[in-house]
């Protein structure tokens, strides 16, 4: 299990996961290059600890510790920012066979989310399909709507259930 290092007692990971849900919120919105969001995110301090107070529950005008700014695995953060992107008619093609709705009425938040979540069981074999989903709820849990994290839990674990019986 990832040490839990942040003073929000988040793991590098999980929070290279909350950056990254965020910066494809931002993309998915604004269809701003992807690498371009990373880099505001890396080269606004100030953006950065308002986004790290308010990840932790933190006041606004709490003074970021420099090494809490920086707490995340920016290799996990890149992997999801680049990848998500890159692989997003896949990743939509297979939400889009368990949705219960059309994509475009999905919460662009826990759209975010899902992309990881799907990105990650589709496309990152070193990460267990639980934990991906797992991930994404707490994910959901945190960013999303009042009883979001159910649908997220439910809509992945079907993509990880076909991507499953699609290897066999």
């Amino acid at each position: 299990m990832a040490k839990s290092t942040d003073r929000g007692g988040v793991s590098p990971r999980s929070q290279a996961r909350r950056y990254a849900a965020l910066a494809l919120y931002q993309w998915h919105l604004t269809r701003e290059e992807p690498a371009t969001i990373r880099q505001h995110m890396l080269d606004d301090p100030e953006w950065l600890d308002a986004l790290v107070n308010s990840l932790n529950g933190a006041e606004d005008d709490t003074p970021v510790d420099p090494k809490d700014r920086f707490n995340f695995n920016l290799e996990l953060f890149d992997s999801l920012v680049k990848g998500v992107p890159a692989e997003v008619t896949a990743i939509d093609a297979a939400l889009d066979g368990v949705l219960d709705r059309p994509i475009s009425q999905v919460d662009p938040v826990e759209l975010a989310i899902l992309r990881i979540g799907a990105y990650e069981i589709l496309f990152s074999p070193a990460i267990p399909a639980g934990v991906a989903i797992n991930e994404a709820v707490e994910l959901t849990k945190l960013l999303g709507a009042h009883e979001g994290h159910r649908y997220v839990n439910g809509v992945l674990d079907k993509v990880a259930r076909r991507a499953a019986a699609a290897s066999r």
